[in-house]
């Protein structure tokens, strides 16, 4: 029964990374046309909307202890999506990706300077290496029209781990679908102001493609929490790099758009520092056990 909860965990996140694939695809078809923020506003509000038969059908999952942090998180949340779009928007499409591969890197130094999480010699040794992962993927991109844009890559991966962090709090209390329906609650009117003054009106096709990427967006929520329910955090969440190979293959195919050497280069040093982090992990746990 393990393995095959283990096996499932894996094939949601699989699922999951191919989700991610699909909307950084879809923020790409919207460059020039729609504004990241009125992207922000649009996915929030058809998310809500692809949750709101779980919160008519179980209203109990709206009940919370923690507003402010809700609300505080869902601005964080609104600053990482605006941030991720513009990026996709101006820069290649893995190389955005590889980049926010960077925050459990974040959220290891964040656990060690905030929650007094000391690491040890392995995460010590995984956040080198993630760092270095960092350069190696920005260096090439210094002074170019296409720097900026992965500077705004790299602070939606800073924000990304500023949320997680917070989850790692906010989860002793709050509900797995607690978290997921209040993010999208809260964001909808944090998201409509910016979103009114950028606001142009889309065409039929890219309503629709925003109405998919709201539906992918919440999916993809819940999915990443159930596969973390069925399978053992190491084990699921370096399924997610398979959503680089995915996005790199949609660059090519729709974009005809090539990811540098320096993208896979430091996306593997990335890669490596989270196996060593969940080789940690699995390593305390079995301490923790024995």
């Amino acid at each position: 029964m393990q393995d095959r909860n283990a096996i499932t965990g894996v094939a949601i996140m699989a699922l999951v990374a191919l989700g991610g694939a699909v909307d950084s695809a879809i923020v790409r078809l919207l460059a020039g046309e729609v504004h990241p923020f009125v992207i922000g506003f649009t996915r929030v509000s058809f998310g809500l909307l692809a949750m709101l038969p779980l919160i008519l059908t179980r209203p109990g999952i709206l009940r919370t202890q923690a507003r402010f942090s809700h609300v505080l998180r869902a601005a964080l949340k609104l600053g990482s999506l605006v941030a991720v779009f513009t990026a996709l928007q101006a820069a290649p499409l893995a190389t955005v990706t590889a980049i926010g591969f960077a925050a459990p890197i974040f959220v290891t130094l964040g656990a060690w300077l905030f929650l007094s999480e000391k690491p040890g010699p392995l995460r010590l040794m995984g956040l080198v290496l993630g760092f270095a992962g960092i350069v190696v993927i920005l260096a090439p991109s210094i002074g170019l029209g296409e720097g900026e844009a992965l500077m705004l890559a790299l602070l939606g991966a800073l924000l990304t781990a500023a949320i997680q962090l917070m989850l790692k709090v906010m989860g002793r209390t709050e509900r797995a679908d607690t978290l997921v329906a209040w993010n999208l609650i809260v964001s909808v009117p944090l998201a409509a102001l910016p979103a009114w003054y950028f606001w142009t009106t889309p065409t039929a096709t890219q309503w629709g493609l925003l109405a998919l990427q709201g539906v992918i967006g919440t999916v993809s929520q819940l999915g990443v929490t159930r596969a973390f329910q069925l399978a053992d955090a190491s084990l699921v969440a370096p399924v997610d790099f398979l959503r680089l190979p995915f996005v790199a293959a949609m660059a090519w195919f729709v974009f005809s758009e090539l990811s540098p050497i320096s993208t896979w280069a430091g996306a593997a040093l990335i890669f490596a520092a989270i196996l060593l982090m969940a080789a940690s992990a699995r390593g305390r746990q079995a301490v923790v056990q024995g």
